[in-house]
């Protein structure tokens, strides 16, 4: 590459954010946008290990960030599925409350729905359940007709590829180490060289945090990882799920609960739990980084969200380590669940961004700083809502660098 070049924007992230927004930005036809990844491929973190889940916008404050991109996103993704002969399915999903006291927060999912523009809704009784769900024991259900499964990673391939043929430029291996603000542009420090651009844009997710720090901005807030851990059914047990069957949420949790997933390339995947990770890229349990360890243990905002949770998050630890508790849980939906239907699946983290005075932060959080913008909190459903945040993302960046 040419020392002289200079970039109209570098996007940090090849994720399902960052390669989206690349790809939005180079299609205008009005600039020339580089995309750089620290691994050797796209989607190698948190898109690479999503569930494939394409979310209806059901669980989403009305009006939030989150409600809005999602419900716009999910139409985006089936159409951009559809236009490039990416393989997808509009199975829809079943929500089962299995306790009495579920069933006003079941209502008011409904309800929630109702007010997000979902048309495809439908509360169940425990008999009209079964018709979707034969193997779901519960005692009411909700139906929700949008929510769909695809691959994150195909998709984020394709995105990659029309950001090449459209003259967009992908450099991996290519870690952000540091930038030097000039007057007129950006030098940005990689592992692979030197990078000039008008404008940063970060979709760093795990590492978003620490990389607005090394841009001179204060995030705020702290990425807390957390990971996701999944047993896959047996393939003779497989028909137990038809579609997708999902808990009823605890509302104080970001997370949806143990659920199963009917995956669009085969098979049925079960679960996550929501376990405390000690190192952001820690994928199997006993992964541990010193660095990321003491960075989370010193926030006081990480103590403070202890404090307050620490006995979900017991719970979630014994179910990480104990094969059978994790069963139970899954037998609340299905019981005729048994310990040796399920096998290992695979894992992921989720870049779950904490507040100082130790709130989970539930909505996107996109900071624009004068040449920069800084994608700081894109947890779930943020797959899903990819086309509709990077839109976003690139309407702000015009302002500034048209």
């Amino acid at each position: 590459m040419p020392g002289d070049k200079i970039f109209t924007a570098a996007v940090i992230g090849g994720g399902i954010i960052g390669t989206a927004t690349a790809m939005i930005l180079q299609q205008s036809g009005k600039h020339k946008i580089i995309l750089i990844e620290a691994e050797e491929k796209l989607a190698s973190h948190q898109t690479g290990h999503n569930s494939g889940v394409i979310h209806s916008g059901l669980y989403y404050k009305p009006g939030s960030l989150k409600a809005k991109n999602c419900v716009r996103g999910r139409e985006m993704m089936y159409e951009f599925c559809v236009q490039n002969n990416i393989n997808f399915e509009q199975c829809g999903k079943v929500v089962v409350a299995v306790e009495a006291n579920e069933i006003s927060i079941l209502n008011e999912l409904y309800e929630k729905g109702l007010a997000n523009g979902l048309h495809q809704l439908k509360l169940l009784s425990k008999d009209e359940m079964r018709e979707y769900e034969p193997f779901v024991e519960g005692i009411a259900g909700l139906f929700v007709g949008e929510t769909g499964i695809v691959d994150f990673v195909e998709v984020t391939d394709k995105m990659g590829e029309l950001f090449e043929t459209a003259g967009g430029e992908i450099k991996y291996r290519h870690k952000f180490l540091s930038v030097n603000k000039l007057q007129d542009y950006l030098i940005l420090e990689t592992s692979g060289g030197e990078i000039k651009t008008h404008f940063l844009i970060n979709c760093g997710g795990l590492y978003s945090d620490r990389i607005a720090k090394l841009c001179g901005i204060s995030p705020s807030l702290m990425i807390v990882p957390f990971r996701g851990e999944y047993y896959k059914l047996r393939r003779e047990k497989q028909h137990l799920v038809k579609n997708l069957i999902y808990p009823v949420p605890d509302p104080q949790f970001p997370f949806l609960g143990v659920h199963f997933t009917r995956m669009i390339k085969g098979g049925v995947e079960a679960g996550p739990n929501a376990v405390l990770s000690f190192k952001r890229e820690g994928y199997e349990k006993f992964d541990f980084s010193l660095q990321d360890t003491l960075e989370m243990m010193t926030y006081t905002g990480f103590w403070k969200m202890a404090s307050k949770y620490y006995r979900m998050g017991l719970t979630e630890f014994i179910r990480s380590f104990n094969k059978l508790e994790f069963v139970r849980a899954l037998q609340k939906l299905i019981p005729s669940i048994e310990a040796d239907d399920i096998l290992p699946g695979g894992s992921g983290v989720r870049a779950q961004a904490l507040e100082p005075d130790g709130k989970l932060v539930d909505d996107f959080r996109i900071t624009m700083v004068d040449k920069m913008i800084h994608v700081l909190n894109a947890p779930s459903p943020a797959a899903t809502a990819s086309l509709s945040i990077a839109e976003y993302i690139c309407s702000l960046a015009e302002k500034t660098i048209s």
